[in-house]
């Protein structure tokens, strides 16, 4: 319907081969992996869920990680029949799987097309050898090439991420990769600037001065030049990294930015769900909203679920403030920003009402936000600065 954000379901596998210096992610890397006690428990921490959200319609499935496509596709198919039996399956549903493109992983994507997957997005970070050993990638440029053409025959829609904004990354190197990039075919391509996060190798590497990266301003111009290129090849940014031909879009993320409801499974798995029995007494606005989110390490929850039909280590009511404050966060990555009936359905208020009209003004009036009848979005000046944005615009 239209305005409707849609319901999705995650499903977090945290296993990888090994962890790339860059990811903060809940991934780790174990010797071997019980899949059959796995798919057992992700099918019952499924259960549980379905019972707190009864009779909703399913409108994507993500297989997030670490690295699903290391999961038997015997899992990925239990997990697609049990979402369709717990719920109502909309009939165009998307289903995402992450994937490397490492050979042996690339093997299996006939077995996830067969599973139920429709949509495969591939972690591909680099078209350039030396920028994926950097990366700390188990693959060559020459197999990501191999399972890019792999997922064009086998899925009816892919995409695949880069990093951009390495050390030393210069504005030509950076274009030749994405025209290379673009040959692929790909009708959505997420491109991201590299982060330091912490508690990463990459982190110990920079506070000991031995990783420079790019400068605001250096950065800044590859990103500009990223929006240019996409923009004149018919890819525009709908969301801050992310890029697509319209009718393209990640459904599920969409479903994340636009702040809609969806069940997360598996170790350190996030949620949002409304419980729409129970009523907010102070705006009248939807159901109850929790927060959910799962036991992050892998054992911990695969015990948990053995033990108890679920691996729930924080449940939390959402009040009508913290809605806002998430539902802006989220909405404002989008090019089309949040229409007048998303604040109504999260808080009961028009936006014109819920923003200090002193300083939203002034984000306005300084290019940053447009109010449009009742829809709040960043213009393209806005989304480059968004945290400064957002630090002024909810303070």
């Amino acid at each position: 319907m239209p305005g409707d954000p849609g319901f999705g379901i995650y499903v977090h596998w945290p296993f990888c081969l090994s962890k790339c210096p860059y990811c903060d992610f809940n991934s780790h890397v174990r010797e071997s992996v019980d899949h059959a006690r796995w798919r057992k428990a992700l099918l019952r921490e499924l259960d549980h869920y379905a019972a707190l959200t009864p009779g909703r319609e399913v409108t994507s499935i993500f297989f997030g990680g670490g690295t699903p496509s290391l999961m038997a596709p015997e899992t990925v198919a239990a997990v697609i029949g049990r979402v369709g039996r717990n719920w109502r399956l909309s009939p165009g549903a998307e289903i995402t799987l992450e994937a490397n493109p490492t050979s042996a992983e690339a093997d299996k994507f006939a077995a996830f097309s067969e599973a139920g997957v429709g949509r495969l997005s591939l972690g591909v970070q680099s078209l350039n050898d030396e920028a994926l050993r950097f990366l700390g990638r188990q693959h060559s440029a020459a197999e990501a090439r191999g399972a890019i053409d792999l997922a064009r025959r086998h899925f009816p829609r892919f995409s695949f991420d880069l990093i951009y904004a390495r050390p030393g990354h210069s504005p030509d190197e950076w274009e030749s990769e994405l025209t290379q990039a673009l040959a692929e075919g790909a009708d959505h391509l997420s491109l991201y600037q590299l982060t330091i996060e912490k508690n990463t190798v990459f982190h110990g590497a920079w506070r000991r001065g031995e990783l420079t990266i790019p400068e605001d301003d250096q950065a800044g111009a590859l990103f500009d030049l990223t929006q240019e290129i996409m923009e004149d090849v018919g890819l525009p940014a709908y969301e801050v990294s992310n890029h697509a031909r319209p009718g393209q879009e990640s459904r599920h993320n969409m479903t994340y930015w636009r702040y809609g409801d969806y069940v997360g499974v598996g170790p350190g798995a996030h949620g949002r769900i409304t419980l729409n029995g129970r009523k907010e007494s102070r705006t009248g606005a939807g159901g109850c909203k929790l927060a959910t989110r799962q036991h992050r390490a892998p054992e911990a929850w695969l015990a948990a679920v053995e033990s108890g039909g679920h691996a729930t280590r924080g449940e939390t009511k959402i009040g009508i403030d913290q809605r806002l404050e998430e539902m802006v966060m989220m909405g404002l990555r989008l090019k089309e920003g949040i229409p007048r009936d998303a604040f109504l359905r999260e808080t009961g208020r028009e936006p014109e009402q819920l923003f200090d009209a002193a300083r939203s003004q002034a984000l306005i009036d300084g290019g940053f936000l447009t109010l449009t009848d009742g829809r709040l979005a960043a213009t393209h000046r806005g989304r480059t600065r968004l945290d400064a944005v957002l630090a002024h615009l909810l303070t």
